[in-house]
């Protein structure tokens, strides 16, 4: 499978073909972290797709009419990039790939994930500004590959182009599709403190329900700080929770099967993670750390009695 990939034959040096998430994931699945397994569609899988589609002076003739501080011309060239890769057939051999693919990971559901080929690196952290596609289905995985492909050109990723001075650099895009965790727990961990740079202070943040609850700011978490060297507790903070993103029986909406439940006081403000948790987790991060010799920032989720790690990237806001 030319444009496909799986985790296991995927290391960090693979930034340009698979992007910096895929890179990561890859990495940690040769280190033997708990990662759930899954692989990914190369970025000149999106190459091949914008070529054949005669796209490419499209995209680069819109982009050139963006004025950043005009909000209504990002919008206008954001609405016709994502209509006209929607509007365009992906190549049917490349559709049979991520399907043969699909069926060897043997999972039901996946989460389809963007990995752009700029993202993480010393210029750009693409963090949070392509989209995320959850319990993605066999039906409808090949369309969550191309809205993937089109987050490329959200209002958000034209922005950060600007502001990163891209607007004239290559950058593709990746797409990692990736077995789903239906996390009970899940959140984020700095191995370095994010606000004091205290390079012994790790921090998890934790949450009821799936991660993208944390990630897109909707529910405050838990806060646990833990001394790296010691290796232990430190602080403490539980937050009151009122509703968590659950995989169910919900409306079907852009490939999406999620929904929010309501959790009752006594529900929510229990401690989301015991301290031999907190402690076990803090283990695990501090050997991604270690791995890679760099503070990181990691996205973990925890089911069925154990934790997975669902990404890793390097820190970028640290001043020391």
């Amino acid at each position: 499978m030319p444009h496909l990939k799986f985790f296991k034959d995927i290391s960090k040096t693979d930034v340009a073909i698979a992007g910096g998430k895929g890179a990561s994931l890859g990495e940690m699945t040769q280190a033997g972290i708990s990662v759930p397994p899954g692989f990914i569609v190369l970025a000149s899988a999106f190459d091949r797709f914008i070529e054949e589609t005669e796209l490419k002076e499209e995209i680069a003739a819109r982009l050139a009419e963006v004025n950043p501080a005009d909000t209504n011309s990002v919008d206008r060239a954001s609405n016709i990039l994502r209509d006209v890769i929607h509007d365009r057939a992906m190549p049917a051999d490349l559709t049979a790939e991520i399907l043969v693919a699909f069926d060897q990971l043997g999972a039901e559901h996946v989460a389809v994930r963007s990995s752009a080929t700029a993202e993480d690196s010393e210029i750009a952290s693409w963090a949070g500004e392509l989209e995320t596609y959850l319990n993605t289905t066999r039906e409808n995985v090949a369309e969550m590959v191309k809205k993937c492909w089109s987050s490329l050109f959200t209002p958000r990723a034209i922005f950060y182009r600007h502001e990163k001075n891209l607007i004239d650099t290559q950058v593709s895009v990746a797409v990692v599709v990736q077995q789903m965790v239906q996390s009970e727990i899940s959140g984020i961990c700095f191995t370095v403190h994010p606000v004091t740079e205290d390079y012994d202070q790790l921090i998890i943040e934790a949450g009821f329900g799936l991660g993208e609850a944390i990630v897109s700011g909707q529910i405050t978490p838990d806060s646990y700080i833990v001394s790296k060297k010691k290796m232990e507790l430190m602080d403490v903070y539980v937050s009151t929770q009122n509703k968590h993103l659950v995989h169910g029986a919900g409306q079907l909406k852009d490939g999406e099967i999620n929904h929010w439940i309501e959790l009752s006081e006594a529900e929510g403000s229990k401690q989301k993670l015991s301290a031999p948790q907190v402690l076990e987790l803090a283990k695990l991060c501090c050997q991604i750390e270690q791995h890679y010799g760099f503070p990181c920032d990691i996205e973990w989720a925890f089911a069925n009695n154990q934790f997975f790690i669902t990404q890793s990237r390097p820190i970028t806001t640290l001043k020391k």
